[in-house]
């Protein structure tokens, strides 16, 4: 299956009126501050990569900035949180042992956590001091954690490599302990002496200036950027250029036209030839706008020949450098942004409730009250009482993880199922129909990952397996019935016990809280984003714009996400859109980004002949019969309705912030999914 990469057209605010919620590249999340209104904290995600996974170091930096706000501490990197002082405070629940998995396995049972939090996100497997990570503490060493003395043969090995890296200029620079990243960055006259392109430089007068944060702590965010160069006839000038995020996701890899006549297209070192480049028309002005969208104010940047990629992009103080510009101001006010939860809290004379039935981790604080309870149902109890008491809660329960085999058994089953559901069987066709006219029809509702004749029936059936669930489904509502190639046909799923429950999993994720407002359209071409724009007064309230591209030639999809700040807006844009002006066709969104992101990272399982296939695992019916009462299903559905009860008894200006961390052991790990929603007035909290 090809991976896609999504263009984000969202950006940070820079000024209130920075953009229009009509344009397309970056429309304004802020709009509506401007109005004469009585302000409430709330959440605008804006995710700076496109899997929407958060690191831990990031959910602390959001943590520490729902405490102190913007006077003390920068905005976090990957969200916004506005009109912090409007917050009452902040409780963060950790639903220890569960991860993404178990969310979308029962996603069915978890009917609150998926109706109410609109904004989730994906998590990293979880390490050893995952609660320490996220409130920012050094989890203390035991003793027992200490390198003991090298015996043996190794000795003359060990000493050997010690001695190589003495001479190393890292080493030499930094020693052999971890240091912070605001120590790694370049100073002032580093880059002066490296050349790098600097405000005022020679050669650098029509060089753009990037957005710039004035300053960047050990929270910023890391990009690792790699340019490719021909040489013109003005000299280097780029033809290619990567980015790529800290997990590892390539959030740009695009071929440019270069301006100027190439004399020489170096494909020795870059790879690039006159045929890749000729059909390319993307030039540099597009690569500079679409960097500046997708890097946040606070980017550092991470690359070999940092100086000779910054001068063939022509960008000028970039915000790796930012740091020198403001050493002094770094040195006073750096303490700030090292500080952990528990230190922030402490300023403000506060302390931090954290109630577990686990070994207690924080009880050497002395600004961390800790309650330590016998089970979960103790510590909902306990919740019940004590959070309203506390500005900071940590509330931890705790569950037994999958066995490794009952999770892997999972995730397999959980691939089969999108599989199977994002398959449907058209027919039955004449003998003599038209193949290529049927694959162009259902490829102009979506991505198609493969379709497939179906021999063993007397007339003919097509299989079709789409990427997108979405695009299956408005398959079956578009096609079913309808006379195509001269035939009356059917299009349906295959129904197996995987899609038994489908149409209700389907009407469910259409009401996902996160789905809520953002409408899926197939059939558009490659001016679509400038008729939108064109035409914007037909698209009020518009937020972003998604337009995937294929990972090799670049080419935009024949599909788009378009999500709006209301579902009341979408609906009215979705019928203009299948209107007689557009004639696009299109429905609600069905899969989150981070869902989509998650899906194609689980390996499929090995493929097995026809029939032989048994579903569900045995295992897992084994599990259930076993287990019953404790079955995570059941489980599930419990805690959902305990944290439902629980949330409803919190004030109003709550910043509620719901984890499950992921697992890992030495079989493998899931990774985690984060839910977050600042509560409002009871009956306020539906998106209409």
């Amino acid at each position: 299956m090809e991976l896609e990469e999504e263009e984000n057209p969202r950006k940070r605010k820079e000024t209130p009126n920075s953009a229009s919620t009509t344009e397309l590249d970056g429309p304004s999340w802020d709009v509506q501050d401007s109005e004469p209104q009585a302000k409430k904290a709330r959440l605008s995600t804006i995710l700076f990569t496109d899997n929407c996974e958060v690191n831990h170091r990031q959910l602390c930096e959001l943590l520490k900035y729902a405490i102190l706000g913007k006077s003390t501490l920068p905005k976090p990197s990957w969200c916004q949180l506005l009109h912090q002082k409007q917050l009452n405070n902040v409780v963060v629940f950790i639903l220890k042992g569960m991860s993404q998995l178990h969310f979308y396995r029962f996603y069915l049972e978890f009917r609150f956590l998926r109706k109410t939090f609109r904004h989730k996100f994906s998590l990293p497997p979880p390490t050893s001091s995952f609660l320490f990570d996220i409130i920012g503490l050094q989890k203390k060493k035991s003793a027992r954690g200490c390198p003991r003395t090298v015996e043996g043969p190794l000795i003359s090995a060990t000493l050997k490599s010690s001695i190589d890296l003495q001479n190393d200029p890292i080493i030499q620079k930094y020693g052999y302990k971890n240091v912070s990243l605001t120590r790694c960055l370049l100073t002032k006259e580093e880059m002066k002496t490296f050349h790098f392109p600097l405000q005022g430089s020679p050669n650098c007068e029509n060089f753009i200036l990037p957005k710039y944060s004035g300053f960047i702590t050990d929270s910023s965010p890391l990009f690792g950027l790699d340019c490719e160069v021909c040489l013109t006839s003005m000299g280097k000038e780029l033809t290619r250029i990567s980015l790529v995020a800290e997990g590892g996701y390539c959030l740009m890899d695009e071929l440019v036209k270069p301006d100027f006549k190439i004399l020489d297209y170096l494909t020795s070192f870059s790879g690039i030839t006159k045929e890749i480049l000729n059909p390319v028309t993307t030039k540099l002005k597009d690569v500079q706008k679409l960097l500046r969208e997708l890097l946040p104010p606070d980017a550092v940047l991470v690359g070999h020949c940092l100086d000779l990629d910054l001068r063939v992009l022509k960008i000028a103080e970039f915000n790796l450098e930012a740091l020198a510009a403001n050493q002094e101001q770094g040195n006073k006010e750096g303490a700030t942004h090292m500080r952990s939860v528990l230190e922030c809290l402490d300023s403000m004379g506060q302390k931090l409730l954290f109630l577990t039935q686990d070994i207690d981790e924080l009880s050497s604080y002395r600004n961390c009250q800790t309650v330590k309870c016998s089970s979960n149902k103790e510590v909902l109890e306990q919740a019940r009482v004590e959070v309203p008491l506390f500005p900071f809660n940590i509330v931890q329960f705790s569950f037994r993880p999958f066995p490794p085999l009952f999770a892997e058994e999972m995730k397999n089953n959980m691939k089969t199922r999108w599989t199977e559901m994002s398959t449907i069987y058209a027919g039955p066709f004449s003998k003599d129909c038209n193949v290529g006219s049927l694959k162009k029809v259902f490829s102009s509702l979506g991505p198609v990952q493969s379709i497939t004749l179906v021999l063993e029936t007397y007339r003919p059936y097509f299989s079709i397996q789409y990427e997108l669930l979405e695009a299956a489904q408005l398959a079956i509502e578009t096609m079913n019935g309808t006379i195509l190639e001269g035939s009356c046909i059917r299009v349906h799923r295959l129904l197996t016990e995987l899609t038994l429950e489908c149409d209700t999993l389907v009407r469910e994720l259409e009401q996902d809280s996160e789905n809520q407002g953002t409408i899926y359209v197939a059939g558009i071409g490659e001016t679509f984003k400038e008729h939108l724009l064109e035409q914007s007064n037909l698209f009020p309230d518009l937020e972003a714009v998604i337009l995937p591209k294929e990972l090799k030639s670049r080419k935009q999809k024949n599909y788009c996400f378009l999500k709006f700040k209301t579902f009341n807006s979408a609906q009215v844009a979705l019928e203009v859109l299948k209107g007689k002006e557009w004639k696009l066709k299109g429905r609600n969104a069905l899969t989150s980004r981070h869902l989509q992101a998650w899906l194609k990272n689980i390996h499929p399982e090995p493929a097995m002949p026809m029939g032989l296939r048994i579903v569900p695992p045995l295992l897992e019916r084994h599990i259930f019969r076993t287990l019953k009462a404790n079955h995570p299903k059941i489980v599930a559905w419990r805690w959902s309705r305990r944290i439902e009860k629980l949330y409803h008894s919190l004030s109003p200006g709550t910043f509620c912030l719901i984890l499950l961390p992921g697992t890992k052991n030495t079989f493998g790990s899931h990774p985690g999914l984060g839910l977050m929603k600042i509560k409002e007035e009871e009956g306020g909290d539906t998106l209409l």
